[in-house]
């Protein structure tokens, strides 16, 4: 099985990822290494702040490898937030079948009320060396493009809108 998991920054999809690898043993792969993998070997030119160019770019390879994967027959979570809306377009059924998807987001009252708790959230698991774009502004921005744009393409969005433990142990034991 593979378990995609998407979703806005800050929302959890490493720490997610990290409870269920601890939880049922699958490992899991970030986008963001390979991203900055890339980045940092100048296999391309693009930067951390080319999001949307970073989708393009490295969506390709990790359809591929979520491919190699079940073909394989092997478990595997990928996580991060290259993943585009219309992903589902890039499998057919036999591929489908096998993976689990998962987004993430906050309501506007959630970071609201929690931005507090939030910011800090965002080194949890991996240390980010700059953090200085996490405001409550810009995240509400991406928290609404990632919900607005999963939905419109059909996906259901798990949205963090009361106890975000809560909203993640559920997720944890779902399977």
């Amino acid at each position: 099985m593979i378990i995609l998991i998407t979703g806005a920054s800050h929302t959890g999809k490493t720490l997610l990822a990290q409870r269920l690898l601890e939880k049922y043993k699958y490992p899991y792969l970030s986008i963001d290494h390979i991203k900055m993998g890339l980045i940092r070997s100048g296999n391309t030119s693009l930067t951390p702040e080319d999001d949307d160019a970073l989708t393009g770019y490295l969506w390709p390879i990790v359809r591929e490898i979520i491919k190699t994967a079940i073909e394989n027959k092997q478990n595997l979570m990928v996580e991060g937030c290259y993943v585009p809306f219309d992903w589902r377009k890039d499998f057919d059924e036999r591929y489908l079948s096998s993976i689990r998807f998962i987004c993430l987001a906050m309501t506007d009252r959630y970071i609201w009320e929690h931005f507090d708790d939030v910011k800090p959230q965002g080194s949890v698991i991996e240390n980010r060396l700059d953090d200085s774009d996490c405001k409550p502004d810009i995240i509400k921005k991406d928290n609404r493009r990632v919900i607005s744009g999963f939905e419109q393409a059909g996906e259901r969005v798990t949205l963090i809108d009361n106890d975000y433990a809560d909203t993640l142990n559920r997720l944890v034991d779902t399977f």
